[in-house]
Parts: C-alpha cells; structure tokens; sequence
C-alpha cells in the first residue's frame, strides 16, 4: 500500500512537471490538458475525471478493478493540481528541459512503483489490457491505437505535443520495462510450520 500510494502521488508530480515543462505531453496528457480547456476543469481534476469515464468503460469489457484502480482516479490529478500549484512556469528553455526529463523519469519510476505494486492497474492500462483479452489483439497494437486516438484528439482540442511528447513516446517503454521488475513485489507466504515429531 505504501509503494503504490507513493508511486501514484509521484506519477502525479510527473505529471505537472512536463505541463511546466511547456515542450509537450504525453498522449493522454495532451487529451487531458485540450479537455480542461475546453471544459473548464483543472488539469488534475480532468486528469480524475476522464480516468473515472475510462473504468466506467471497463464494465462492457469485464475488466475488475483493485484498490489501485480506485486510488489513481482519485489521487494522480489531485497531486498534480498541487503540485501545478507550488512549482511555477518558467521561460528558461533549460530548466523547462531539465524538468521535461526530470518528469519523464520520475514518471517511469513512479509507474513501475504503482504496477510493481500488484493491487489493480490504472484505469487507461486496464482499458488497454482488457481489449486485448476480450480481442485477441496484441498488447503493441491496441495500445498504438488508443494512444494515437487520444493524442490525434487532444491536439484538435488545443493540447501542447511537442518534443516532449516525442521523447517520452521513445523513452517510456524501455524505461518502465527496467524498473518494473525491481519494483515488483513477491506475495509474502506464511512460514510453513515443522511437522510434528
């Protein structure tokens, strides 16, 4: 509970780091930051909101939810409307590059934290993971297809894509493919007591 709390709270952190960074999101972060726009929320709190709709549409594809899955919908937007607040914008183009790949690895640790953490996936990978069980589909295509959508829709919506989004396109993968099996937790087994003599 500990680790996957903190790897949300710092997914959330990840988050607000590349919106100061100015130099492009993350596919659904593009979404998310054109929705706000246009729909007059934070971008945490339409970060928490689009995260709800997405479980809502796990219903159809029989995808069950952890206390994980509860807690990002809840906390990653709220972090990162916190931390939106306190960290300002900045016009230096290196020191929005020095948080662009600041966020970028805090954002990998922070997802294999929550992952490794093994009590229910984010509401966008579950999303994922259930068309493809429900498709047969592979893993790569159905989450190329998801991720052009949002990103093809949050920039007609006004969202920020730039070099950002393109380095974090290229890094992500192998960054979370590192960390995630030194994240991993092992379930804890009860002792197996001596036989009787």
């Amino acid at each position: 509970m500990i680790q996957l709390h903190l790897g949300l709270a710092a997914y959330g952190v990840s988050l607000a780091l590349m919106v100061r960074a100015n130099l492009g999101l993350d596919p659904w972060d593009v979404f998310h930051e054109g929705l706000s726009d246009r729909i007059g929320l934070s971008f945490g709190m339409t970060v928490n909101l689009v995260g709800l709709l997405v479980l809502l549409a796990w219903w159809p594809i029989k995808q069950k939810p952890g206390i994980g899955t509860v807690m990002n919908v809840l906390l990653i937007g709220t972090v990162a409307d916190l931390t939106l607040l306190v960290v300002p914008e900045h016009h230096s183009y290196t020191l929005r590059a020095v948080l662009l790949v600041s966020a970028i690895g805090l954002n990998g640790l922070a997802t294999a934290s929550y992952i490794g953490a093994g009590l229910g996936p984010g509401p966008r990978d579950g999303l994922m993971t259930g068309v493809c069980g429900r498709t047969g589909w592979p893993v790569g295509r159905v989450r190329l297809g998801i991720e052009l959508g949002v990103l093809a829709s949050g920039f007609a919506l006004g969202g920020t894509v730039g070099i950002g989004t393109v380095l974090y396109a290229i890094s992500i993968g192998p960054l979370v493919h590192w960390l995630l099996p030194r994240f991993t937790l092992k379930p804890q087994t009860a002792p197996v007591p001596a036989p009787a003599e």
